[in-house]
């Protein structure tokens, strides 16, 4: 999609730090960490936003989720924190769906 950044780290001509890729996911550090592990985890198909999914999309989610165990396995984690934001009120900032896998330290709730 045009205008994504997102997309634009898919198709590789944006550079990011890629941890993690498969034939339908990849994970990259935030450039804006909230905690010393934050990772993104997308869809390399482009959808905006969890609101937009369908019945064709739930293999996918798996994968997603499945990714997010992996990469924390990998990185030592025991807990951590899986977040997803759903449109602008809720705190998405790009218009591309994604996993925030953030740990390293004593999460609190409500986050801030």
């Amino acid at each position: 999609m045009a205008n994504c950044i997102f997309c634009e780290i898919v198709e590789k001509t944006k550079q990011t730090r890629i941890i993690h890729e498969t034939d339908d996911v990849m994970a990259f550090h935030d450039l804006n960490p909230q905690a010393p592990v934050h990772i993104l985890i997308i869809p390399k198909r482009h959808i905006s936003k969890l609101a937009e999914i369908n019945d064709a999309d739930t293999e996918l989610l798996g994968k997603l989720q499945q990714a997010a165990m992996k990469i924390a396995k990998e990185l030592d984690l025991s807990d951590y924190r899986l977040v997803m934001n759903n449109g602008r009120k809720a705190g998405q900032t790009v218009d591309h769906l994604h996993y925030h896998l953030l740990g390293g330290r004593r999460l609190l709730w409500p986050p801030g």
